[in-house]
């Protein structure tokens, strides 16, 4: 899973698709993934990283990300 190249991000959340003039806004966990993605962190490695920062239980976070996932796509910022 991998961002869209040419979507811009922004520490607050802020999420720009250029391609479609769509902008969308996020809370700060989802820019903190966000940036991660673009780092070129796969999904492994953010998940661990989210359950070694917050308090969140493996099973919800599962659950949370799987919705992430069909959000990003249902905006089309994942590349194909």
């Amino acid at each position: 899973m991998k961002l869209k190249k040419n979507i811009a991000t922004s520490e607050n959340g802020f999420i720009f698709n250029p391609s479609t003039g769509d902008s969308f806004s996020s809370n700060p966990i989802a820019a903190e993934i966000l940036a991660l993605m673009k780092a070129g962190k796969d999904s492994l490695e953010i998940k661990q990283q989210i359950l070694d920062t917050y308090d969140v239980d493996a099973t919800q976070l599962e659950r949370d990300w799987e919705d992430w996932v069909l959000q990003l796509k249902d905006a089309n910022l994942l590349e194909q």
